[in-house]
């Protein structure tokens, strides 16, 4: 499944500063996973020891992610990321 990904101003120069990236996951760990595959160095910002970074915050549909089950967060197709 695929799903838009906004990207800040602070990481976009991983991704050639693109605004938004397209990526896909059933879960935000996975999510992660494909865009450190596609953006090199990215996953490294934002988690650390296996966890999101603490001043890291990732939105799905304007939920906070922590709320959600963090890293197991589940996806559905169209959803939209913000970081």
């Amino acid at each position: 499944m695929t799903v838009a990904v906004s990207i800040p101003t602070i990481l976009r120069s991983y991704t050639g500063n693109a605004r938004s990236v397209e990526c896909s996951g059933e879960s935000i760990q996975s999510l992660i996973t494909c865009l450190d595959g596609k953006y090199p160095g990215l996953g490294d910002r934002l988690l650390e020891n296996g966890q999101l970074r603490r001043f890291v915050n990732i939105y799905i549909n304007d939920e906070d992610v922590r709320f959600m089950g963090s890293l197991d967060a589940q996806l559905s197709d169209g959803d939209s990321v913000t970081i």
